[in-house]
């Protein structure tokens, strides 16, 4: 059986970007804008506030983990936060390592932070699928991630860009899986988090050009029609054939950009009778008909 949530990180395909050591001490601030990127960050040691726009501030502490998979604005500080008045301070020390705040104060935290992106074509749509913030407490497995991403980054290492593309999708999948049964916003964590609907979606996921109904869905989860439909769309935040189509259009592009077979087959592998039917559903999607996407991937 398929496993959507595998499914998802591969086809996001995160890329490294910055990995970071970051100390702070003596009332420091840190607010960037207008980033729109994926970020991370995991407690060392000491804890500190994290304040993602239009949010309340999350309290982080030693052995947190917090991943938001697509994060414009935001402040962090120490739990003590500096006067909104005071000018902020920072040097890198060494390469890769920066301090933030007075450099003589005592030091109240160090965090490994990560920023990173996601090459897919369809990457809005996919991150629509995952929670807003992902914050794990005492998860060891995490914090080992992180830190050999942070080693890694800063080796001059064969294959480097490999094993941090394949360690990005290994922290990607453990913060989400880790907190499967606690993700508060609707999404598919949700529904992988519910015994019946994640039969549903596997279903999906294992078959997208099967011709999927909600009533066969409902069928699969042993559900009536109308409890189905209402549950799905309460955990997933879309409605199950909603769902569906966006699975399959995100298929279709990935398929297109690598150019892996012709327009026909794709066709028929996201569960369309013929090539023009699916031309039309495409072109509603994207904007523009799968043939005139696939030149323009070069």
């Amino acid at each position: 059986m398929s496993d959507p949530l595998t499914d998802v990180v591969s086809l996001l395909k995160p890329v490294p970007s910055i990995s970071k050591r970051v100390t702070g001490g003596g009332g420091w601030r840190v607010e960037r804008t207008e980033m729109g990127t994926p970020f991370y960050c995991a407690i060392v040691s000491g804890g500190c506030l994290l304040t993602p726009s239009a949010r309340d501030p999350i309290r982080l502490e030693a052995g947190d983990f917090v991943l938001v998979p697509e994060i414009f604005d935001f402040v962090m500080t120490g739990l003590v936060p500096p006067e909104p008045q005071a000018t902020p301070r920072w040097q890198e020390i060494s390469p890769g390592v920066i301090r933030q705040g007075d450099p003589e104060a005592p030091t109240d935290v160090i965090m490994l932070v990560g920023h990173c992106s996601f090459a897919s074509r369809d990457r809005s749509l996919l991150v629509s699928l995952l929670p807003d913030i992902v914050h794990v407490q005492g998860q060891a497995r995490l914090m080992q991630l992180v830190q050999m991403i942070d080693e890694e980054t800063r080796s001059g290492r064969v294959a480097r860009d490999m094993v941090l593309g394949r360690l990005l999708e290994l922290l990607l999948i453990e913060a989400l899986r880790s907190t499967a049964d606690t993700i508060v916003s609707p999404g598919m964590l949700r529904g992988l988090a519910d015994p019946q609907l994640s039969i549903a979606l596997r279903e999906i996921h294992a078959d997208p050009g099967r011709p999927h109904s909600v009533a066969a869905l409902a069928k699969c989860a042993a559900m009536s029609r109308s409890t189905f439909y209402e549950r799905f769309h309460r955990e997933l935040g879309a409605a199950p054939m909603e769902y569906v189509t966006k699975w399959r259009m995100a298929l279709a592009r990935d398929m297109l950009t690598k150019k892996t077979a012709p327009i026909a087959e794709i066709a028929r592998e996201v569960g369309y009778g013929s090539a023009s039917a699916f031309s039309v559903a495409f072109a509603r999607h994207t904007g523009r008909p799968p043939g005139a996407f696939a030149n323009a991937q070069g």
